[in-house]
């Protein structure tokens, strides 16, 4: 909306000049999303903790976790609101891709807010089954998926790294592909939300990891002289990844041991979702399961134990997933899981980086 106004003051106004460029307008939406979580984030709490939304501790996780009962969760109601106000002041909302991404954002967020409110507000343990909540997933990335492979100006072809000559096309398929990157991104993201601040950190690092990669994708001469896949209209999506950072900062301000709040479903499924179909759209598909090394650890761990147990009548590799909990029952402080895991990310996120010039 402020893009657009300034746009048109712009020749009465050259300074406003400065608003055209999309590295600007990042910084802007970064900040604006970090301003409005450091600022409301106390009133959110006190809110939440008002209306007694606090956090439910499974009886099977760790002792350590028990003093965490009752710490208000559902901040990620302000981390969302944040990007998407920050967003909408600071892009050009004539950009499809725009739109494509805060759909996605809007339901994954309408899912985890639905579950958070039947968990936290009407006390079902449960929650959204898995089934309904796997579906209303696949539903939406599945739009998604499909409002990119019919618009004209979008490539379907994959890339793979290291291997600039490996384009294949998927057609169609690309639909399936997108609702696999979408949904696989948001429940790995939702598995990694177990410690303080461990979720939240490792997204700061994706989403200014795709910010790099949606600006250089969405600039013709750079793409060209770094041999990726030009996406026309992919830079404002870095404005955007800008948001999301900015937002997860000022939630990090409260989110960081020992908690203050936690984000819950309502901010780890949209955040998740969101990665991905940014992914998507930056044509970076693979890159986020390097980028996002530690949701993919963090879920592997999950499915693999899972699969181990089923398979052997009870047998456990890990002392408990996600993998996050073995480290903890091996004696580690919950503060050192969390820094050491935010350096793994910050590692692979410089390793996904230098994919740029591997090609």
């Amino acid at each position: 909306m402020l893009y657009h106004l300034f746009n048109m003051l712009q020749p009465e106004i050259s300074a406003l000049n400065v608003f055209r460029y999309i590295t600007f307008r990042t910084i802007c939406a970064s900040l604006t999303a970090l301003i409005i979580c450091l600022v409301f984030m106390p009133f959110v709490i006190r809110l939440i903790s008002e209306k007694q939304i606090g956090q439910y501790i499974r009886k099977l996780g760790p002792e350590s976790h028990k003093v965490k009962a009752g710490t208000p969760t559902m901040g990620g109601v302000l981390i969302l609101t944040a990007i998407f106000v920050s967003t909408l002041l600071w892009v050009d909302l004539k950009n499809l891709y725009v739109w494509i991404i805060l759909f996605v954002g809007v339901g994954f967020f309408a899912i985890g807010f639905t579950d958070d409110y039947l968990k936290q507000i009407q006390k079902r343990n449960l929650g959204l089954s898995a089934r309904a909540k796997f579906l209303l997933q696949i539903l939406i990335a599945a739009l998604a998926g499909v409002a990119i492979y019919v618009y004209p100006e979008f490539n379907t072809r994959v890339t793979v790294p290291f291997f600039k000559t490996i384009v294949p096309d998927l057609g169609a398929g690309y639909i399936l592909f997108a609702i696999l990157v979408i949904v696989g991104a948001s429940n790995a993201v939702n598995l990694t939300d177990g410690l303080d601040g461990l979720a939240i950190g490792p997204v700061i690092i994706a989403a200014a990891t795709y910010m790099l990669f949606a600006y250089v994708t969405g600039h013709v001469k750079i793409a060209e002289y770094f041999q990726i896949h030009y996406v026309a209209g992919c830079g404002e999506v870095t404005i955007i990844c800008g948001a999301m950072a900015g937002a997860g900062l000022g939630f990090l301000w409260y989110n960081t041991h020992p908690a203050e709040i936690f984000m819950g479903d309502v901010g780890s499924l949209p955040l998740g979702a969101l990665l991905g179909i940014i992914a998507v759209i930056t044509k970076h598909e693979f890159l986020l399961v390097l980028v996002g090394g530690i949701f993919v650890m963090e879920a592997l761990s999950v499915i693999i134990q899972v699969g181990y147990f089923k398979f052997t009548h009870g047998q456990r590799i890990f002392l408990m997933s996600p993998i996050h909990h073995h480290f903890e029952l091996k004696g580690w402080k919950e503060s050192k899981v969390i820094v050491r895991f935010w350096i793994m990310a910050i590692i692979l996120a410089l390793l996904a980086i230098s994919t740029l010039k591997l090609r």
